[in-house]
């Protein structure tokens, strides 16, 4: 039986977000439930408007009694949660301030995620980076044995997913994003025969 050595290797890279998607709630309560449910789609028309040419998709559409500071039910709440894609940091600040603007008080700003648009370039670096690691670590093990590395025998990789580093959310009247930098990885497994 042929000897061979399999070793796993890790690499890294960073790039940085140049991409945003932005989750809002278009919100409103009313004495009754056809009430709250006219004005969250009014509020969700706002925010089409305010959107423009930017992919906007609905994501949740929720119905509830509501209740006053002393637990009296005091009518219905609607909310009608969306996703907004497709702009760069820029663009999603500009929107933020477009969406408090003409949706006002029924808007909630869940989140805002910032991403890199195209990760293909930075994964390809943490691939070559796991490789070499991967070889590295091979050919180590090959001098303890007495061996050195032949041919590659299989390849099989699973990439990590996205972690962000030093990404920050600026909020205030003109609001601005901050990109930091975002972190992909990349694992390689490798087997080598020894010669």
């Amino acid at each position: 039986m042929p000897r061979t050595v399999t070793v796993t290797g890790h690499g890294s890279a960073t790039a940085v977000p140049d991409t945003a998607v932005v989750r809002i709630a278009a919100v409103h309560r009313a004495t009754g439930m056809a009430e709250a449910l006219s004005g969250a789609e009014s509020a969700r028309a706002a925010v089409v408007d305010a959107a423009g040419e930017l992919v906007v998709s609905s994501t949740d559409l929720n119905v509830w009694p509501a209740h006053d500071n002393d637990g009296r039910r005091a009518g219905f709440e609607a909310r009608h949660a969306l996703t907004i894609t497709g702009g760069d940091l820029e663009a999603a600040g500009e929107l933020v301030g477009r969406l408090a603007e003409e949706v006002g008080d029924r808007l909630q700003v869940e989140s805002v995620s910032l991403s890199v648009g195209d990760p293909t370039a930075a994964l390809g670096e943490a691939r070559e980076a796991a490789f070499t690691e991967a070889r590295a670590r091979a050919e180590h093990l090959a001098a303890l044995a007495d061996a050195a590395l032949g041919e590659v025998q299989d390849v099989s990789e699973g990439a990590g997913p996205p972690v962000s580093r030093g990404t920050e959310l600026a909020m205030k009247a003109d609001v601005g994003f901050a990109p930091g930098q975002t972190t992909l990885t990349s694992t390689v497994t490798v087997t080598w025969a020894l010669a």
